[in-house]
């Protein structure tokens, strides 16, 4: 099954990236997931033999990928990352961060304190993933999640509730900062839309099955991002950071702000897709 799923993904031209990275990786996903089988341990049924029923599920959900090119993320409704697992759904962007690399480690040695970090922003929060990684990160932080799309915020919500977190993750609809008023953070997050209008009209299907709110970042991609430098100062703590993932447009970040001393965070891609900046920083 896993080489004919692979022998079939590969003569698609499937797209991948949104939770794996070539057609072996996916096609292992999908098996696994389907027979309900634990997602680590492919070594050890290898030579399973499958029943009738069995051949039938996984082969249904392999001509689904196929055929539809929908992302796997919302074949089964789930996402993971690190151990930390998401529903997700076509109402939110698959969940996928390189902020959630460094939050694992509390944004070390950055944030020098993981436990005085008392109020968290997460910016564009889709599925609400970031939202609970901080949560996590930061056990003594209450966080505010916001997102534009109210569809959006419903998958967030269901997150926020798996993970027992509703006392401390408010979700609020709002564009940006719009509404949340004088309110002042230690850490805002954001994977904001960031692809630029000539890598919109590029991409491949997968990527099109996902929110276009959740994708396009204007003409160079930096739309939001322009906006969140302009305001973020005004809703930081002293001594507060701003941590934004951008994708590829560091080079054009760096034109448009070229004294703004922007730290590029290292992250398992490279240091180019992150950055942190200090409230007076920005000021």
């Amino acid at each position: 099954m896993l080489r004919e799923a692979v022998t079939q993904f590969k003569r698609a031209g499937l797209a991948f990236g949104h939770g794996t990275r070539n057609a072996r990786d996916e096609a292992i996903y999908l098996i696994l997931h389907t027979l309900k089988l634990p997602l680590g341990e492919l070594d050890s049924v290898l030579d399973r033999q499958l029943s009738a029923s069995e051949l039938e599920a996984v082969r249904a959900i392999l001509r689904r990928r196929v055929r539809e090119r929908t992302p796997a993320a919302y074949l089964t409704h789930e996402a993971w990352l690190g151990k930390f697992r998401f529903y997700v759904d076509e109402r939110a962007i698959v969940p996928r961060s390189f902020i959630a690399e460094l939050l694992r480690d509390g944004i070390a040695p950055w944030i020098a304190d993981a436990s005085r970090v008392r109020s968290v922003l997460d910016l564009c929060t889709g599925s609400g993933c970031l939202a609970v990684l901080a949560a996590h990160a930061f056990p003594n932080a209450r966080i505010d999640a916001t997102d534009l799309s109210a569809e959006a915020l419903q998958v967030a919500r269901r997150n926020v509730k798996d993970y027992a977190l509703g006392k401390r993750i408010r979700l609020v609809q709002t564009d940006l900062f719009d509404r949340l008023l004088a309110r002042r953070y230690d850490l805002i997050l954001s994977n904001p839309p960031y692809v630029n209008a000539a890598a919109m009209g590029a991409l491949p299907r997968e990527y099109r099955r996902e929110p276009r709110l959740a994708l396009a970042g204007g003409r160079d991609g930096l739309a939001l991002v322009h906006r969140m430098l302009a305001q973020a100062a005004a809703h930081l703590n002293p001594e507060g950071v701003l941590v934004v993932e951008i994708g590829h447009n560091r080079a054009a970040l760096e034109k448009a702000y070229p004294r703004l001393p922007f730290i590029w965070l290292d992250t398992s891609a490279g240091d180019e897709y992150v950055f942190m900046l200090r409230r007076e920083d920005l000021l």
